[in-house]
């Protein structure tokens, strides 16, 4: 049987044109694969094509998976999306067609002995725990002109989790987040809807130019977090085990 790879963009809207155009195709889901980005060595046998991401396409593939799996299993994969594993496209696409088969689609997630299924879970539950962490560890700097700006370097694309948490806690501010592994700004207006900024060619020193008040609380707190330390309990792994190392980069007490 001849093997289909529809190559996406790493994108929710990317994966979803896919699933449409894999359905479109009107072949058994065995012989069709998602396949995220280019891959080095190409199968023998097998038929590639590229698919560019269609909006309008996009759109119909979300609104008929959160209609017939339900909000929370289309949540899940919005989740699963998130990641930063290769292999999501393909676990999400063949999440759906078992959703698709079952009586009731909203009960997908649960049947976790689908390996498929089993992928999604746990790349969204992966993706969940690290927007989490990043709730509690994101520190915002202020800038020379007020501004409140944040770096970030998470491992999954989880940016678009994070806004709604900060700019329902911070309405009234402008702040920005930026995602360094992705080159992607998320901006947020004063008493405004936030929105995703990507591919700007910009000078990031710029955003290391801090206001006067925030240089004197950035040494006050670090000069607080040294002070209250009890050398005598010091515990450098269990430290490591509840903050892990490649967090602390990206907050002020442990800067110099």
């Amino acid at each position: 049987m001849e093997e289909n790879y529809l190559i996406c963009e790493d994108s929710p809207e990317g994966i979803f044109t896919g699933i449409y155009e894999a359905y479109a195709m009107r072949k058994p889901h065995d012989s069709i694969h998602i396949q995220v980005g280019e891959e080095e060595n190409l199968r023998l046998f097998a038929v590639y094509r590229h698919i560019s991401p269609d909006k309008e396409k996009s759109l119909r593939v979300s609104e008929t998976l959160e209609r017939r799996l339900g909000p929370e299993a289309y949540v899940e994969l919005c989740c699963a999306l998130a990641s930063q594993d290769r292999e999501k496209g393909e676990a999400v696409y063949k999440t759906v067609v078992c959703g698709f088969k079952m009586r009731d689609g909203r009960q997908v997630m649960g049947n976790l002995s689908d390996p498929y299924v089993h992928k999604v879970f746990e790349l969204a539950r992966n993706v969940k725990n690290e927007a989490h962490h990043w709730k509690e560890f994101l520190r915002f700097q202020e800038l020379e002109d007020g501004t409140l700006f944040s770096r970030i370097g998470p491992k999954n694309h989880i940016i678009t989790f994070l806004m709604p948490h900060f700019s329902d806690r911070l309405p009234l501010c402008n702040f920005m987040i930026y995602d360094e592994n992705r080159r992607v700004f998320a901006v947020h207006p004063a008493s405004k809807e936030w929105y995703l900024v990507s591919d700007v060619q910009t000078d990031m020193e710029r955003f290391e130019i801090y206001s006067e008040n925030e240089k004197r609380y950035q040494e006050l707190f670090q000069y607080f977090c040294k002070k209250i330390a009890i050398k005598e309990r010091k515990n450098l792994k269990l430290q490591r085990n509840m903050l892990p190392l490649w967090f602390q980069e990206y907050m002020v007490e442990f800067g110099e």
